[in-house]
């Protein structure tokens, strides 16, 4: 009798138990901030990205990828367990806690039999759980010299450029820490492209002969977009001069100065002199000059581009480390390596920089994959996915079940080159952090595969924006209330409703549509 139980059950066993090293592995590259703007294989005006764009070579780019919500630890939240931000409780940096004791993807992958860890950035305040191994940054993490929380608690000053630093650690971890006899996820989190730019040293002066194009819609006046004119994130304005241009001045206080002088404060002495010389130098001829008016909005937006370049740079080293080294350990055949950011950003559309708002700069993010064998589709996947998406899509190519309460969609099929004819045609955004950082207003929506775009501001404000993005790709034109769209406002509030209510979000009772 023992033996015939044993028998029945083997064959539900074997995804979980049997022939474990023949399941595909995972390695899933998040980087903070990182634009598709800012990535070759997606536009080419600014950048040479040329081993994130392996990946896309040699697997598939997702171009239409998109959050659920353009912030860094609820974007995470919704990642790790497959739901908007309204199920799964991170709703915002500035309050959120993330309930570790949760449902969460990598939980799920450890009962299929997978190994997990996470190293780098986690930004979730509460401790790492459904890991087998972990090793974070406490927040932001710092660009020099980091520290990094231990399993134990305790902490550790690491020396070096936290990008090299992120990717020594992930290697060690594939190449000495893990069982080679199980499958695994990897997830390794860098800060880079996070704001403050700063670059690794030997990268000082890369991009300094570059002269970055404007983009179109820089001198954006905001007209008919009240929530876009009360941000906090332009350039001009809001950019601080010592903290982001990082012009420094002792005999002048900027909010934050002190911020900045103590993250260039964790440099060596060899590395602070050359921090020093070359940014001084800066300084020197930025007050020579007495910029001020366009001049000035000119200068600032050249300063960013060119730091966030730099600190690019050493991002796409390192994603040429890791590649390199799967290769080498012959992992690559049966791995997945996913390569994504957080959510996109603003490299001056709209005078701005950050996120957070649903147009599309932030709205979207790259999304590129390297395919293990098997795996046959190949080029550009142009159905609408979203962040939510991972999750079911880790468990699907682990063999995993995938719990009916997780609310995004495997990716799966596509990855084989299948063409479902059910394909979602819509997407659900929803932001909540206000009043916080850029003063972002609070604001829902709905975008349509056909180019449609219908986003909801509330709270303090109660305003409504509508977009063709057919024919305003950088959306300027807030069509809403204009005659002639009422027909596509009335379907757009009716498939805004119907999301709402898939996704059981509680706004709709407060906002009826």
């Amino acid at each position: 009798m023992e033996k015939k139980h044993l028998f029945m059950l083997t064959p539900l066993l074997l995804p979980a138990i049997a022939g474990a090293q023949e399941r595909y592995n995972i390695v899933y590259i998040m980087t903070d901030d990182h634009t598709a703007q800012m990535m070759s294989c997606y536009d080419n005006r600014y950048v040479e990205t040329p081993n994130l764009d392996r990946i896309a070579e040699n697997g598939v780019r997702f171009v239409n990828s998109f959050v659920a919500n353009s912030l860094s630890g609820p974007s995470r939240a919704c990642m790790l367990t497959g739901k908007h931000s309204h199920i799964n409780g991170f709703t915002n940096n500035e309050h959120g806690i993330f309930d570790g004791s949760q449902q969460t993807m990598p939980k799920l992958l450890q009962k299929a039999g997978y190994q997990t860890a996470i190293i780098g950035k986690w930004h979730l305040v509460s401790e790492p759980t459904g890991f087998d191994y972990w090793n974070i940054v406490p927040g932001q993490g710092d660009y020099y010299n980091p520290t990094f929380i231990n399993m134990d608690g305790s902490e550790t000053i690491e020396k070096g450029y936290m990008t090299n630093i992120v990717t020594d650690k992930g290697i060690d971890w594939l190449e000495h820490k893990r069982d080679k006899s199980k499958p695994f996820i990897l997830f390794l989190h860098h800060k880079a492209c996070h704001r403050d730019w700063l670059p690794e040293i030997k990268y000082l002066r890369e991009y300094e002969d570059k002269t970055f194009p404007i983009p179109d819609n820089f001198y954006d006046d905001y007209k008919g977009r009240k929530a876009a004119a009360q941000q906090e994130m332009n350039i001009y304005q809001h950019m601080d001069l010592t903290y982001d241009v990082k012009i420094y001045d002792p005999n002048v206080n900027t909010p934050l100065k002190n911020t900045y002088l103590n993250m260039i404060g964790r440099m060596n002495s060899a590395d602070r002199a050359k921090y020093d010389y070359f940014y001084d130098s800066l300084a020197i001829d930025f007050k020579a000059r007495h910029l001020e008016g366009k001049a000035l909005h000119e200068y600032k937006y050249q300063r960013y581009m060119r730091d966030y370049a730099k600190v690019l740079k050493t991002l796409d080293d390192n994603v040429g480390r890791t590649l390199d080294y799967l290769e080498k350990a012959g992992l690559l055949k049966n791995t997945l390596v996913v390569y994504t950011s957080d959510q996109g950003f603003y490299m001056g559309e709209h005078g701005w920089f950050d996120k957070r708002f649903m147009y599309e700069e932030s709205f979207s993010t790259p999304l590129v994959m390297m395919l293990p064998e098997g795996l046959k589709a190949r080029g550009d996947i142009e159905q609408m996915v979203q962040n939510i998406d991972y999750a079911p899509t880790f468990l699907d190519i682990a063999g995993a079940e995938i719990p009916e309460d997780i609310q995004g969609v495997s990716l799966l099929p596509l990855l084989k080159g299948e063409k479902p004819r059910n394909w979602r045609k819509s997407l659900y955004y929803h932001y909540h952090e206000y009043p916080a950082e850029h003063m972002v207003k609070r604001h829902y929506g709905v975008r349509t595969e056909d180019g449609w775009k219908l986003i909801h501001f509330y709270r303090d404000i109660d305003e409504w924006e509508l977009y063709n993005l057919n024919e305003d790709p950088k959306e300027m034109n807030n069509l809403y209330g204009k005659p002639g769209t009422e027909k596509i406002t009335k379907k757009l509030r009716k498939e805004l409703k119907k999301l709402q209510q898939q996704y059981d979000d509680p706004i709709l009772d407060q906002f009826p549509l």
